[in-house]
């Protein structure tokens, strides 16, 4: 197999030779804490991989597979992703910050703790997500039509931070 910086190289040379080598990997492959940030990627296939807090921070994704990976706390942060799938993946803590997801497929995805703060979501499904109503966003995310979202979901932001003080912090102090 090659290292994880090989495979960096690969990716952004031959997205073919890199898709053989990624399938060749028995359980999937281990790309943890990898950097893809800046690369300019089309038609990978990143099948069954780990990729626990790996970046692609300011990438530009077309048609990237990234299904039954495991995303956890993986920086998406500036990237525009296009086409993307992330069907059955774990993305807990995942950043999507100020990130563009146009047309990405996020069936039976965890979406548990994922940050969507100002990103443009646009025709991307999560009607089959799981724990979107566990995500963080801000008023400034633009969430797709309501027919790709959850039933359950609310796409109006709160402020109100109220709720995440201590009742200790309301409390008279004599000084």
């Amino acid at each position: 197999m090659l290292s994880k910086e090989e495979l960096v190289n690969l990716i952004s040379t031959d997205v073919e030779a890199f898709n053989n080598e990624i399938s060749g990997i028995k359980g999937g492959a281990d790309l943890t804490e990898t950097d893809f940030s800046n690369v300019n990627v089309e038609g990978a296939e990143f099948v069954n991989a780990d990729l626990t807090s790996s970046s692609f921070a300011d990438s530009h994704l077309i048609s990237v597979k990234f299904n039954g990976c495991d995303l956890t706390s993986v920086d998406f942060t500036r990237a525009n992703l296009v086409e993307c799938s992330f069907t059955e993946s774990v993305l807990n803590g995942t950043d999507f910050s100020y990130s563009t997801v146009d047309y990405g497929n996020f069936s039976d995805a965890d979406l548990a703790g994922a940050i969507f703060q100002s990103a443009d979501l646009t025709n991307s499904d999560f009607s089959m997500s799981e724990n979107l109503n566990a995500c963080r966003f801000d008023e400034d995310t633009i969430w797709p039509d309501n027919e790709y979202l959850p039933e359950d979901f609310d796409t109006n932001y709160s402020s109100d931070l109220s709720s995440l003080q201590d009742e200790d912090d309301y409390e008279q102090s004599d000084y």
